[in-house]
């Protein structure tokens, strides 16, 4: 690539440093004033090392990512200094680069994954074209960069011919993913800077592409900048963290010594707010307050309104870079009398010392408030009449399901994209009308009396079972003030309040739930409301109502890992306040472990329609029965890197799930299980009750029972054909 350089000529600095900015700062103007989402930072990065720069949302990290290729989005505007290292040649200076220069640049030196790889494809394109079209405009020869196009996504995992043969819609999330990050190679560049790569992604496939990413790196001799708000997530994979907050670096050093010692307030209290699988409840705990916003950013530390440890000199000094080990810089002015003191400043007393009840106590003295009996639901017919559009494909998105659900009983499903978690959850509530089987509401048949109709006949139950969506965005109205979102199931199911109590009642309840002062948020639209905000005024919509059941859809996943602890505990002081029971869908394991521990309740392993364990989380996590339950375990990354366990060895044969309209025979997770043999080709297991002294737990695997044929059979040896794609039954 030839460009052309800054006429001020930087010498490359000491070390091997293959990126260096220097006062960058990245800015909008506003109607209220400018808009500074990152501010004046300094930064190098290391040949052939992986970084990792973590935050919550609105930190920066995108914007950071943006400027080291110059491509921040008009009317953004970047300044200061952007230089690049090739590894042979002169710097660049990436700001003084022309367009032309430009396009070479960030394809053929610095490449790119973005977040969404749906947006970054065009539909209507095969992959093989998209491969073309990248090959053609840097003059790349394109026969020799397809076969290099092979290489990257056999590597990946994938089947070449396949992938450059479909078009985006007919491969799942991972399939995506990882396509684009081949795609982002072709042109073998030295540096990759990845923002939020799996942020839509499940476990298991956010696991399977960072052990890929580790291969890559080392066979492509890649510089990777992995940016992400999930600190677990990037733990084990980054050689250095970058912490920021409020648009500048709060901390950066070795991953390790920032994981096991971090020095600045912010960082000790993003590892406490970040929920986990080793720590103790109690030291999980959110952080106070909220980030500042970008035109209005505070004097003196920008942390100082959220730090329990800040005095005068943080209020009136921005703090420049402390020397806190080797390689190991911390911008606060306390960060040696923070290591010391900053877990007691941040301690405070748990109120919700409640004695809960077990699953096992439920389960034994109680009638269930919901009861799902052998409930199938199925999408799709090869008779849709004028629906019909030539696909008869069925899929079986739940099969022959039963679960009770008992008073003030917490019960969380887990499972990758597609496994029937949502459709269950949407059965059990009513929503989603069951092919077969039986819901039940105290013992009532909900869609008993309801004929054809796909409305419930029995009002009353509608009322006792509700929902929270995982996105509150879509799901309150736009076009409605908080005020009469909140109003309209007040006026529908408590007709006799007149309107000044409707009023006094949605006032307390944003006062409770920390939407403060409440005369201030009242008459916000939704738009005007955070994602936490938002969370929130849904969550006091479906409370309003007083239910029984309330099915919590991914409640947590949209926000901020700081923000998630939070949101669990304020569900749980709900639900002691109108005795109610949720049945929770997540793709995260340690936020549920962390609703259901504290809740005394029970998780359950879903995998392609079927509830393959259920159990206490004690069980669930410290003494799973079902090899897809151990994936799980595995998929989950650690913040404490010497306590978890042994998570080396990938414990699946194939990464992709099979194809959900050709479902496998016997066990379903067959095909992808280490520990398969031939009975499971033919032979379906049942629960099975692995109940013990440690809790409740049931799990529909052979290995459970000591006399089965399966310790008999012969082990399943050849690696089963790559999976077709996915279904989106979830």
């Amino acid at each position: 690539m030839t460009v052309s350089q800054s006429a001020a000529e930087v010498d490359r600095p000491n070390g091997d440093v293959i990126m260096k900015l220097r006062d960058t700062s990245v800015a909008f103007g506003m109607n209220r004033g400018q808009s500074r989402v990152l501010n004046d930072v300094d930064f190098d990065v290391q040949r052939d090392e992986i970084v990792g720069v973590i935050g919550e949302s609105g930190s920066g990290k995108s914007m950071f990512a943006s400027a080291m290729l110059d491509a921040v989005p008009e009317p953004g505007v970047t300044t200061g200094n952007v230089t690049y290292y090739p590894d042979d040649g002169e710097p660049v200076s990436v700001t003084d680069l022309s367009k032309e220069e430009l396009r070479q640049f960030r394809w053929e030196e610095v490449s790119m994954v973005f977040q969404g790889a749906m947006s970054s494809f065009n539909p209507v394109l095969k992959i093989r074209t998209h491969f073309v079209e990248t090959l053609t405009a840097h003059d790349y020869n394109v026969e020799r960069g397809l076969e290099r196009a092979k290489d990257l996504l056999e590597d990946l995992y994938l089947e070449p011919e396949r992938m450059l043969e479909s078009y985006p819609h007919e491969l799942s999330g991972g399939m995506k993913q990882r396509v684009l990050i081949a795609l982002s190679l072709v042109l073998d560049p030295e540096m990759l800077v990845m923002d939020e790569p799996t942020a839509a992604l499940d476990l298991l496939m956010q696991r399977s592409i960072i052990s890929l990413l580790e291969e890559i790196k080392e066979k492509h001799d890649l510089t990777i900048v992995f940016i992400t708000h999930d600190l677990p997530l990037v733990a084990d994979l980054a050689d250095r963290l970058a912490v920021l907050y409020a648009f500048e670096f709060a901390e950066i050093g070795p991953a390790e010594e920032i994981l096991a010692d971090p020095a600045h307030p912010y960082t000790r209290a993003l590892l406490n707010a970040t929920p986990n699988l080793s720590a103790p409840l109690e030291e999980m705990r959110p952080i106070e307050g909220e980030s500042p916003d970008p035109v209005n950013i505070p004097e003196g530390c920008s942390y100082h309104p959220r730090c329990p440890l800040a005095d005068a000199e943080c209020r009136a000094h921005d703090p420049d870079a402390y020397d806190a080990g080797e390689d190991h810089d911390v911008y606060c002015h306390h960060w040696e009398d923070s290591i010391e003191n900053i877990d007691k400043a941040f301690a405070k007393s748990d109120s919700s010392d409640l004695v809960r009840r077990t699953a096992a106590d439920r389960t034994a003295a109680e009638e269930p408030v919901v009861s799902l009996n052998d409930v199938e639901v199925e999408f799709g017919s090869e008779n849709d009449g004028l629906l019909d559009f030539g696909d008869s494909d069925v899929v079986t998105a739940v099969d022959g399901v039963s679960l009770d659900i008992y008073e003030n009983d917490v019960v969380v499903l887990v499972g990758e994209s597609g496994c029937g978690k949502t459709t269950l959850g949407k059965t059990a509530v009513g929503l989603q009308q069951p092919t077969d089987g039986t819901i039940e509401y105290k013992g009532q048949d909900i869609w008993e009396g309801s004929g054809n109709s796909s409305t419930l006949a029995d009002k009353e139950i509608r009322r006792a079972l509700q929902i929270v969506h995982q996105d509150p965005g879509s799901s309150l109205n736009s076009h409605h003030r908080v005020r009469t979102i909140l109003e309209t199931p007040l006026k529908r199911w408590h007709s006799d309040l007149d309107g000044n109590d409707r009023r006094e009642r949605i006032l307390g309840m944003l006062e409770y739930v920390g939407i403060s002062p409440p005369e201030d948020y009242i008459d916000r639209y939704p738009h005007q409301l955070s994602g936490g905000e938002k969370q929130r005024v849904a969550l006091i919509r479906a409370m309003l109502i007083n239910p029984d059941l309330i099915l919590a859809d991914e409640a947590v996943s949209a926000l901020d890992v700081s923000l998630r602890v939070s949101m669990m505990d304020l569900m749980i002081e709900l639900q002691d306040m109108f005795d109610t029971s949720f049945l929770a869908i997540s793709h995260d394991l340690s936020n549920a472990r962390y609703f259901a521990e504290k809740t005394g309740g029970r998780i359950g392993v879903m995998y392609l329609g079927e509830l393959v364990e259920i159990g206490s989380p004690e069980q669930i996590i410290h003494n799973p029965q079902h090899p897809y339950t151990q994936a799980l375990r595995w998929a989950t990354p650690e913040l404490d890197r010497a306590g978890a366990e042994d998570t080396d060895e990938n414990p699946m044969r194939t990464i992709d799930v099979p194809d959900q309209t050709n479902m496998p025979s016997g066990c379903r997770y067959h095909t992808r299980c280490p520990k398969a043999r031939e009975v499971c080709r033919t032979e379906k297991p049942e629960l099975i009750d692995c109940t013990d002294e440690d809790g409740v737990q049931h799990t529909a695997c052979f290995r459970a029972l000591e006399n089965h044929e399966y310790w008999n059979s012969e082990p399943i040896a050849e690696e089963p054909p790559a999976a077709e794609g996915t279904g989106d039954a979830d």
